[in-house]
């Protein structure tokens, strides 16, 4: 199971409000290993309380070194939208070789130096430009933003391409489109496959999901079906999970490189309960229904296994 970047066209609401970090006092005469050993023995909650007194020595020799800021009262822009003044909180942080990238909840995108500590430039390029994700592409050097404009009232997702040299050098502007020919409005996506190289993109308007290779953006294949509900990436492979029947639900394995279908079956359901999810990992698919065991399915071999356990504590089994 791969946990892709997904971005969703929805447009996201602004807000205005201010987060500041307040550095916390730090704790003078922390206690020795010894006597946090001790502690451990005669509390009652052995494993918490030496993991909460550890967390101290863990982090005690952490020290700020640099701060970035992507607020510029003045606007970088002569003509910008009113929200993309106001300083907002950071949501993404990306590192790609010497630049540190900071995109903001309002949408604006800076660019810093880690040489020299800089601010290099903003990446929004368009005045009523609204960035709403960043994603490093290592097999060209470059960085995709995915963003949203006022101009077509934040309704469609726009992506482009530029290379990490023009950004260098306070040239943002220097990048190009991508999926110029893909409506992607909502409900919309485009989801970025670090793994297997891969960019997966659904346009709702014509039910189409494409996938493109993220070394030169050509398209390889597409897929065609109304019916399918979902699509899972793996390494290697994707899921189709298709509309669910009343006994069961279709679904689909298909090659990532070619899209070729590799297996086609039925997983068979209980009647009148809703499916709480259907995941993939690797060759493994699972399968929970409400207030069912959770189903381990071997798609290499199509055999069930039956994980007698509580969904809450799922994770750790697989830890």
């Amino acid at each position: 199971m791969i946990e892709g970047r997904r971005i969703s066209a929805n447009p996201r609401p602004c807000s205005g409000r201010r987060v500041l970090a307040r550095k916390r006092p730090r704790v003078e005469g922390l206690l020795n290993t010894v006597k946090k050993l001790h502690r451990r023995e005669i509390s009652s909650k052995r494993d918490r309380a030496f993991t909460m007194s550890n967390a101290q020595e863990r982090f005690r020799n952490m020290r700020l070194m640099d701060e970035y800021d992507t607020h510029d009262p003045k606007g970088h822009c002569s003509v910008v939208l009113p929200f993309l003044m106001k300083r907002t909180k950071v949501i993404e942080i990306v590192a790609a070789r010497d630049i540190v990238f900071a995109l903001a909840h309002s949408g604006v995108c800076a660019a810093f130096s880690r040489e020299t500590n800089q601010r290099i430039c903003f990446l929004n390029v368009s005045p009523d430009e609204v960035i709403r994700s960043l994603f490093y592409n290592k097999n060209n050097d470059s960085l995709i933003t995915v963003s949203v404009y006022a101009s077509d009232n934040f309704s469609s997702l726009k992506c482009r391409s530029t290379r990490i040299e023009y950004i260098r050098r306070g040239k943002p502007d220097a990048g190009f489109s991508l999926f110029e020919s893909e409506s992607l409005k909502w409900p919309g996506f485009v989801e970025f496959d670090d793994v297997n190289g891969k960019v997966l993109t659904y346009s709702a308007q014509d039910s189409i999901y494409k996938v493109f290779d993220l070394k030169n953006y050509t398209m390889l294949y597409s897929i065609s079906d109304k019916h399918v509900q979902e699509i899972k990436i793996s390494p290697g492979i994707m899921l189709l999970i298709f509309n669910r029947a009343s006994s069961h639900v279709p679904l689909k394995i298909l090659s990532i490189e070619d899209g070729t279908v590799l297996k086609a079956f039925n997983h068979l359901l209980h009647r009148n309960k809703k499916v709480d999810f259907i995941e993939q990992f690797n060759e493994k698919l699972l399968v929970k229904q409400e207030n069912e065991n959770l189903q381990i399915l071997d798609v290499s071999y199509v055999c069930i296994f039956h994980c007698w356990v509580l969904i809450v504590v799922k994770i750790d089994c697989f830890q």
